[in-house]
């Protein structure tokens, strides 16, 4: 019998579905749609700690001296100075006709820049596809990251190429680059819903990133780690997941001043959604990666990333939550200031 996915992944599913467009209607004739996470609605400006956002990344951009946040569900805010937030815009286009659909989910998205392009790295799943079925779990849906490409910041950003990167049986989320040596490489996680152990990934890229080379590599499984927890092993109420296995979420590269890799994940511990982070012993992607005993950020927070304002100030973006167990409210995202100066990120508090 195939097990309900959880109350947490459906509100989650209820939330993605509803950011996409249901106004847009799409023909193979366009080529393209536009991915809008609040469809029509025109664009306003909030405060920060107004915004609801899941899995947020925010791009400094230098040249415009213009923040850019993009989270799940496919919006994009912009800012002179991280307070006020203008938004939210249409910044993704996709082939309709290709494997992501006619209507995918879109999840965890970042934005770089490479040379004079912008590149976007999104997570697309494909509601009407399935790739595989785990015995005593569930369906497995298709779904996997893509980058795309743009010559300005907000877009819009379309596929370099319809080829995926990733096999095609593979449920894979959260892709991130890293460049090491001069070679660019996509880090992503092979589903906990498919491994059961959430397991992070690299494969190497082509120099314009338009395809992967080689085969992908594993780095380390969830349950390496001290701190994160089997999704049913305090009970659904928990953490809202009828499921066990252990999940592992969002990863993002970092050096600390001293030149020390680091790596942040996510997954669910004592207090449900956790931020943690990893060095690799060597300083290289292919580790041996060190797992930190206790997470960064233990209090239903997690999805981070690290950026510098215009100022040269390294802060923390993520996500953040209650923890009332009943009614926890939306994901909002947060900023805090780090400390990278030793051989270890510290965290110093909420940056204001």
């Amino acid at each position: 019998m195939i097990k309900p996915i959880g109350h947490y992944f459906i509100f989650l599913c209820i939330l993605l579905l509803a950011a996409c467009n249901p106004t847009h209607k799409t023909s193979p004739e366009e080529g393209y749609k536009l991915l809008v996470g609040w469809g029509s609605r025109p664009p306003t400006t909030l405060p920060f700690d107004s915004l609801i956002i899941s899995d947020p990344f925010i791009l400094a951009d230098e040249e415009s001296k213009m923040y850019y946040l993009v989270g799940s569900g496919g919006s994009l805010w912009k800012s002179p100075d991280l307070d006020m937030w203008e938004g939210p815009f249409n910044y993704i286009e996709i082939d309709t006709t290709s494997w992501m659909g006619k209507r995918p989910l879109v999840w965890a998205p970042e934005l770089h820049k490479r040379g004079d392009l912008y590149y976007c790295i999104a997570t697309f799943t494909n509601t009407q596809l399935l790739v595989d079925t785990v015995p005593g779990r569930y369906e497995v849906q298709r779904r996997s990251p893509h980058i795309l490409v743009s010559e300005k910041p907000e877009g819009p950003y379309r596929p370099l190429s319809n080829t995926p990167y990733l096999p095609e049986k593979w449920s894979t989320l959260d892709g991130t680059l890293w460049v090491e040596e001069g070679k660019p490489y996509l880090v992503f996680c092979h589903d906990w819903m498919q491994t059961t152990d959430g397991i992070v990934k690299y494969v190497e890229l082509a120099p314009d990133l338009s395809a992967s080379v080689g085969e992908p590599v594993a780095m380390f499984k969830a349950s390496d780690a001290p701190w994160p927890r089997e999704m049913r092993s305090i009970g659904e109420l928990t953490y809202g997941m009828s499921l066990d296995g252990y999940v592992i979420d969002g990863p993002f590269f970092f050096r600390t001043d001293n030149g020390r890799l680091g790596m942040l994940w996510s997954s669910w511990s004592d207090q449900r959604y956790a931020q943690g982070v990893a060095y690799a012993i060597t300083g290289k992607l292919s580790g041996p990666w060190q797992q930190m005993a206790t997470p960064l950020v233990p209090e239903n927070s997690g999805h981070a990333m690290l950026f510098r304002t215009f100022e040269g100030k390294p802060l923390m973006s993520l996500h953040t939550q209650s923890l009332d167990m009943e009614k926890p409210g939306p994901r909002r995202p947060a900023l805090l200031e780090v400390d990278l100066s030793g051989n270890e990120l510290k965290i110093l508090g909420r940056y204001r």
